[in-house]
């Protein structure tokens, strides 16, 4: 099925490539949502603070937010739509965010669905796991740190509980997802 020029409801599925078991989401959502927008959705469904720079990619294209200090030869993600990236179920796109812990998002129109004026969007339909925490060095930092947490007798265990307690309430539970509360997010 192929989109119309018509608002459609895209089911995408994010996922963050590199980790296993993976750890992703997926989201519906106004085909026609600005890039700029759907970033900020990918920033809440995921779990990222929107503290690093991001951009998405398609074949050669890249869509970034412009900035005066990193100038680039990538387009202006604020006049771009979802539906002008990604036109036939199946279809991907990369999402980048953090270029420095280098997350690579795995982005996939799934279905194309009859927009509805009553549907409630953006929505988290499902998810798996906990996002990496920020900063924490990529795929590399983040399997040392879940080793580090979950063995009381690894040399950094006490450093990474006191320095994860600093960024989130409670114990860190790679395993949660919390879908209630990602969408109270999306709402708000």
């Amino acid at each position: 099925m192929e989109a119309k020029s018509l608002r459609s409801i895209y089911q995408l599925k994010i996922t963050l490539k590199g980790m296993r078991p993976p750890i992703w989401r997926r989201i519906l959502m106004a085909s026609t949502t600005k890039l700029d927008d759907v970033h900020l959705i990918f920033q809440i469904v995921m779990g990222w603070t929107n503290s690093h720079m991001h951009e998405f990619i398609q074949g050669r294209d890249r869509y970034v937010e412009p900035d005066e200090e990193f100038p680039s030869d990538a387009k202006d993600e604020a006049q771009y739509r979802l539906d002008q990236l990604l036109e036939k179920e199946k279809e991907k796109l990369i999402y980048i965010y953090d270029f420095g812990d280098g997350w690579e998002h795995e982005v996939v129109l799934e279905k194309i669905l009859p927009f509805k004026t009553s549907a409630d969007l953006p929505i988290c339909v499902k998810g798996c796991r906990a996002c990496p925490p920020e900063d924490i060095g990529g795929i590399g930092g983040y399997m040392m740190f879940l080793e580090a947490i979950s063995d009381p007798t690894h040399p950094e265990h006490e450093d990474m509980l006191e320095w994860i307690a600093g960024d989130i309430e409670g114990p860190f539970d790679p395993e949660a997802f919390d879908l209630a509360e990602v969408n109270q997010l999306l709402q708000s």
